[in-house]
């Protein structure tokens, strides 16, 4: 079934090749690997476990089985010829329905009018091939608000993704779809992209661990160059530091022609993910300058800041002085609506035709007036501000390594707060005050699951490195991971509990 569809598809079950447990991408790949498990095992698994859990969910909008399997038993076939290749052959995986496309295939950016007219994606990203050419194996895709324009997944095209900790809270966004998938086991690693928040705050919200790369360590060729002017990337979620890890060594390739490109590692990111980090110069910043942070969010910083000493690092109150600047978001919101102009216009050659108010969503709507009220002259303005801001803001990491905040100013939300006419935009401001500012700089910031509140909800806490420091994170979230594992926290909604 190839087709965008919130139906459950039957599928049979096969005895199971995982066991009682569900491992990480990386021991998944090794059952492959090791002959242990056929790639078709693997994904009818994977399916069966999609079948049983998403109605709860909602986190995959449209299903690929036909081509997953098709993939599997390309691999199955090689692995008989012992010509096979892919650093994770065999794993399930899924892609978030925004930026990751493949030829044929739909897209529709979570729009009810690319849904209802069927839209097909007219070309096969760089990011899609590389997926590929790790061996994961795509069946589906997952929701994303309409394109990615805020932290809840709550689309009007295909409805509420539901948080698998508490089935009445938000996911995140604009990648919930991708994270509730991964939360719930269905599988261990899923596409997500990050252009305010969007990797963060759903590993966040589901417990998850999540890294934004560094500006330009992932192509978004051939089609594309950057995305809102830099501010945006893709990765994936993840349960496990090496997963990310191994993904990220894997798509790492530029495309040429590429309008910027990060340094290369010194190494692998996955040797840096099982590397002890040195002893590192922190700064805690556990509270804004924009308004009111929890007391769950800041005591998440305060307590990821005494683990980090009992572990051999030097921590103290820190942040650059211009990161909570008054003048930040009238930028941030110029850049992010004229590119989104942009973007309309491209998916209106798409379908043949002017999209109008009806076609979107409200806050997209207004939004998109915004964007086409702004002159070039204003927008040249904001992207001005914007680098000189970041140069202000990066000379913090002259003298310390890592930055420690919130991902959020409040623990995750419940389904309908972000989306409510009335208050809806209010709380949006309450809430994204920690992420934006590391889209704008480029750095690398991931978010690590240390914290869960009385209620039983994840709250992650944001480190942040210097430019190109993804090294760096990764061999600290490696060290957290050991120190305070949270791979035994599964979610009420889980696929692992029969």
């Amino acid at each position: 079934m190839n087709g965008i569809s919130n139906q459950d598809v039957a599928t049979a079950t096969s005895p199971s090749a995982l066991g009682e447990d569900l491992p990480d991408g990386v021991a998944t790949h090794e059952l492959f690997a090791s002959g242990a498990a056929s790639a078709v095992e693997l994904l009818d698994e994977a399916i069966a476990r999609a079948d049983r859990w998403n109605h709860q969910i909602n986190a995959i909008i449209g299903r690929l089985d036909d081509s997953g399997r098709q993939a599997a038993e390309r691999l199955d076939d090689t692995r008989s010829a012992g010509d096979w290749s892919g650093s994770l052959a065999g794993v399930p995986f899924l892609t978030k329905d925004l930026t990751c496309t493949t030829e044929g295939q739909p897209y529709h950016a979570g729009n009810a009018a690319l849904k209802e007219a069927g839209h097909v994606a007219s070309s096969t990203s760089h990011l899609a091939t590389m997926f590929a050419e790790l061996g994961l194996v795509n069946f589906g895709r997952t929701n994303t608000p309409e394109f990615g324009l805020t932290i809840t997944t709550e689309p009007l095209a295909y409805g509420a993704t539901a948080n698998p900790w508490d089935t009445g809270y938000s996911t995140g966004g604009s990648s919930g779809g991708s994270a509730a998938a991964v939360a719930t086991g269905i599988v261990p690693i899923a596409h997500a992209n990050d252009g305010g928040g969007s990797i963060r705050v759903p590993a966040a919200n589901c417990g998850l661990f999540g890294l934004k790369p560094n500006r330009g360590r992932v192509s978004l060729g051939p089609e594309g160059g950057d995305g809102w002017a830099g501010f945006s990337v893709d990765g994936v979620v993840s349960r496990s530091v090496r997963d990310s890890a191994r993904v990220l060594d894997g798509i790492s390739r530029p495309w040429p022609g590429d309008p910027y490109w990060a340094p290369p590692p010194a190494g692998t990111f996955e040797a840096a993910a099982g590397r002890e980090p040195q002893p590192l110069r922190v700064g805690l910043c556990p509270h804004s300058g924009w308004g009111p942070t929890d007391p769950e969010c800041a005591g998440a910083v305060e307590d990821a800041g005494r683990l980090l000493e009992s572990l051999g690092h030097q921590v103290e109150y820190s942040k650059p002085d211009e990161l909570f600047d008054d003048d930040f978001f009238e930028h941030f919101r110029t850049v992010v609506a004229v590119c989104n102009v942009v973007a309309l216009a491209g998916y209106e050659a798409a379908l043949g035709r002017a999209m109008n108010r009806e076609d979107t969503e409200g806050d997209t709507w207004a939004l998109m007036q915004i964007g086409r009220d702004i002159s070039g002259t204003q927008y040249l303005s904001a992207v001005e501000w914007c680098h000189a801001w970041t140069r202000a803001v990066a000379a913090w990491w002259s003298d310390h390594d890592v930055l420690i905040s919130p991902i959020m100013a409040e623990p995750p939300p419940r389904l309908g707060e972000l989306r409510s006419p009335e208050t809806g935009r209010d709380r949006l401001t309450d809430l994204l005050q920690f992420t934006p500012q590391f889209n704008v700089t480029g750095q690398p910031a991931m978010s690590v699951p240390l914290h869960w509140t009385a209620a039983g909800l994840p709250v992650g806490v944001q480190f942040v490195g210097a430019h190109a420091s993804e090294e760096l994170l990764l061999s600290l979230a490696g060290q957290l991971e050991q120190a305070a594992p949270w791979a035994d926290r599964t979610p009420p909604v889980w696929a692992g509990s029969g």
